[in-house]
């Protein structure tokens, strides 16, 4: 009898092909019942969206967990410790494709892309006349957050399209920033001051919910656009939709929510000046399969005792919860991987 791996939300196919391979029994169960059902059989999970404690906890086989991303804010990560199960996520994966969607989210709003398909589908020409455009070359870009995402959007900004890029992060060598285009800012305050366009980039954490909050919005200009790609937690969407229904800004693009799945009912879904996307920035068909390949691998890897790349904690490997099941072939496919 193989080992088992449940992946809880459809991935790129190419992750349950490499499981297969592995002699690893695949189980694709599809909403909430059926995973809860499904989870007693899981030697491991591929997971995309959250994992609690109840799902956890009914799992008596787990051994591994592997998020498909890098934010792993939706999983129980410290019941996953204390029960002795590795958690990995996927660094690297999707970086260039987020970095790709924030790019695409500042030219959209700036252009009043979704405004403008509108009135040219319903014959308003006159749409060009009466509406602002702003352009972006020669404008100020801050990325706040300087990890892998945020490097590449200051390369895209500094060199594709010419901005002047300021960067607020703790722990950034200025000499990384440099190398990518960009300047330190003195201070938080001073990137929000002084950008035309902010940008996110931070893990959810504690210390950082709510980054963007309504006195960081009151310091931005009345021209200033907004974008988040990171987690939605950093944006308090309360005070964002007041400064924009009172524009005190010019618009914001936003690929992530405090509630997700986001309402289509939401107080920013009647808003026209700020452009949604449902959590699919790290969503190209090329960043799917690198994800899928990477988390399949680091399953792999746990249920044939190796230590997978990328543990979110690394500790909880030297107290680890052993798989009850392990596949002769996945073992023997290691030394092949």
């Amino acid at each position: 009898m193989s080992a088992t791996c449940l992946i809880a939300q459809p991935i790129h196919p190419v992750g349950a092909e490499l499981l297969r391979a592995a002699g690893i029994t695949v189980l694709e169960p599809r909403g909430v019942d059926a995973i809860r059902a499904a989870m007693p059989e899981a030697d491991a999970v591929i997971v995309r969206d959250g994992l609690n404690a109840e799902l956890l906890d009914a799992a008596p086989r787990l051994a591994v967990i592997a998020n498909h991303g890098t934010g792993t804010d939706k999983i129980d990560v410290a019941h996953a410790a204390r029960l002795g199960i590795p958690v990995t996520c996927t660094p690297g994966a999707n970086t260039r494709a987020v970095a790709e969607h924030a790019l695409m989210l500042m030219l959209a709003v700036s252009r009043q892309a979704v405004a403008a398909d509108g009135a040219t589908r319903r014959g308003e020409w006159a749409f060009k006349y009466r509406q602002p455009f702003l352009s972006l070359s020669g404008r100020t870009l801050g990325v706040v957050g300087f990890g892998r995402t945020g490097r590449v959007l200051c390369e895209m900004a500094s060199r594709g399209l010419g901005m002047r890029v300021l960067a607020w992060s703790p722990n950034a060598d200025p000499r990384d920033l440099a190398a990518c285009g960009a300047t330190a800012a003195a201070s938080f305050d001073a990137l929000l001051q002084a950008a035309d366009v902010v940008s996110l980039h931070r893990p959810l954490r504690a210390d950082t919910r709510h980054t963007l909050d309504a006195a960081a919005l009151r310091q931005m200009k009345p021209t200033a656009i907004v974008v988040n790609t990171s987690r939605g937690g950093l944006i308090d969407e309360a005070a964002l939709c007041a400064a924009l229904r009172e524009g005190r800004i010019f618009g914001a693009g936003l690929d992530v929510f405090e509630t997700e799945p986001f309402a289509s009912h939401a107080e920013l879904a009647a808003l026209a000046n700020v452009l949604l996307t449902p959590h699919v920035a790290g969503s190209s068909q090329e960043a799917l399969h690198a994800t899928a390949s990477q988390c399949a691998q680091q399953v792999i890897a746990a249920l044939g005792g190796q230590m997978p790349e990328d543990l979110v904690r690394p500790e909880v490997w030297l107290r680890r919860r052993w798989p009850v099941v392990v596949s002769p072939v996945s073992m023997s496919s290691l030394s092949h991987s």
